[in-house]
Parts: structure tokens; C-alpha cells; sequence
């Protein structure tokens, strides 16, 4: 049995099709179906450089890599992979990334691009990911900025068994990838979303870790630390993005 919030429904179930969203002061998108937005109103890219990005001791762990694999539970508007490319942009010998993402309401290119604007900076690699967004049930593959985007459209706890491990650093065609370097938990709220957060999901994400493999993610909610202690993480709390008290980051162990 997994463990969960038994006050929480099972939303997944009940919604489809592209989120509906009610736009903040500064753009800033939050979905109607899960009360919760895609991102910190106190600084997007900040927020995943700080929870992201450090937690899994990026970009510190690029060097020296020729290939690196992130995954990441909760695609939603592109930003943690696009403040990724724009990390990797800054290194004088980046890795090759494979960015592997799970998404169940995608969103529309113009909710995309609308959302997006409020990054100038991101400005190119974003309207290469809008140009290409064509999300379809199942599986999409397109290259952005030379990354591999592995997107994954559909319930992450039935999409999640299609993926293999490779022996190899280098992901194959299909759904064999190589071990996963460090994963980005960012779906909704756990009280708003717990099935990103379900047990049975996060012990297939250990599986799919490789040995020295991370994660990061903004919530410490007690049970979403079990889960994850229960998985084969060690887990620590850090401190949070913008006032935040605590996140928590952890290592495959």
C-alpha cells in the first residue's frame, strides 16, 4: 500500500486535456484544477536554480561529465528544463543532456509562449521548444538547444514502467535510458497532487537512479520524506526558496 494524504482524491483521474489557468499578477500561471501555480511569484528561474539546480549540486556535477541525465516529475511550462539549458550554455565543455520529463495536462503552445514571456532571458531556447511542442499521449522526443527531451505525456505511474535502464552513459532510441544523475520532484502541491509524490512511483524512480544519483525538491512534507526514505534515498532538509523554511534534497543510497 502506498502512502499518501488519505484526505486526498485521486485528481489525475478526474481531469484531462490542456490545464485550465487563471494568470496571476506577473503572468505567472496557476492551474484552476490543482489551486497550486507552475511556479515561485517571488522568482521562477531563481526558485529552480536555488531548489533544482543546487539541491542536486548542479552545475558543479556537469564537469567532466560527456553526457548527463536528468528526470523530472511535472514538466509543466518548460521552465526547470530551459534554466537548465541556460546553465549549460554558460560552461566553456558542457555534458550532452538527456532531460526525461513526465507531464499529464500539457499544456498549449500559446499557453506555453504566454507563460514563458515572463523570461526574456530564455527567449530563444523557448521559442525553439514552442516551435516543436507538439505533445501527443504517450512518449515525444525533440531536440532543444542540442538536449534530448524524452516528455511523456500521460500518468506518470503507468508512463514510468516503459523506461529501462542502459548499461551504457548513453541513452538509446525508444524508452532505454541511461541511470538517471538527479531528478527534479516538482509536481503540485502533495496535499493538491499527491499522486507525484505516491510511493509505488517514487520506488520506480530509485530503480531508474544511477548509484551516485540525487534529488531535490521544495516540499518536506513528512510523508513525501518517507515515501522517499522508504525508496532507498538518504534525505536532508535545506533550507527553502524565498522564505520558505525547508526543502529537502537526498542521494540514492
Amino acid at each position: 500500500m502506498t502512502a499518501q494524504d488519505p484526505k486526498q482524491k485521486d485528481t489525475s483521474r478526474e481531469l484531462s486535456g490542456a490545464p485550465d489557468l487563471k494568470w496571476l499578477e506577473g503572468e505567472v500561471p496557476l492551474a484552476r484544477g490543482f489551486d497550486d501555480t507552475y511556479f515561485s511569484r517571488a522568482g521562477g528561474m531563481e526558485e529552480t536554480r536555488h531548489v533544482f539546480l543546487d539541491g542536486n549540486g548542479l552545475p558543479e556535477r556537469f564537469e567532466g561529465r560527456q553526457a548527463f541525465t536528468i528526470a523530472e516529475f511535472g514538466f509543466g511550462t518548460g521552465l526547470n528544463f530551459l534554466t537548465t539549458l541556460a546553465t549549460l550554455a554558460g560552461m566553456s565543455r558542457p555534458p550532452g543532456l538527456h532531460f526525461i520529463s513526465f507531464e499529464l495536462f500539457p499544456m498549449t503552445a500559446g499557453q506555453l509562449e504566454r507563460a514563458l514571456a515572463a523570461f526574456p532571458v530564455l527567449a530563444e531556447t523557448s521559442a525553439e521548444l514552442i516551435s516543436k511542442w507538439a505533445p501527443k499521449p504517450g512518449w515525444n522526443r525533440m531536440t532543444v538547444s542540442k538536449a534530448d527531451l524524452l516528455l511523456g505525456i500521460g500518468d506518470a505511474r503507468d508512463l514510468i514502467a516503459d523506461l529501462v535502464v542502459e548499461s551504457g552513459q548513453v541513452p538509446v532510441d525508444g524508452t532505454v535510458i541511461a541511470p538517471v544523475d538527479a531528478w527534479y520532484l516538482d509536481g503540485f502541491s502533495p496535499a493538491k497532487n499527491p499522486e507525484l509524490w505516491d510511493a509505488d512511483l517514487l520506488a520506480s524512480a530509485a530503480t531508474l537512479t544511477a548509484w551516485d544519483g540525487t534529488l531535490a525538491s521544495y516540499t518536506a512534507a513528512g510523508w513525501v520524506r518517507r515515501n522517499l526514505h522508504s525508496a532507498g534515498f538518504a534525505i536532508e532538509k535545506k533550507a527553502g526558496f524565498a522564505g520558505k523554511r525547508e526543502m529537502v534534497v537526498g542521494r540514492k543510497s
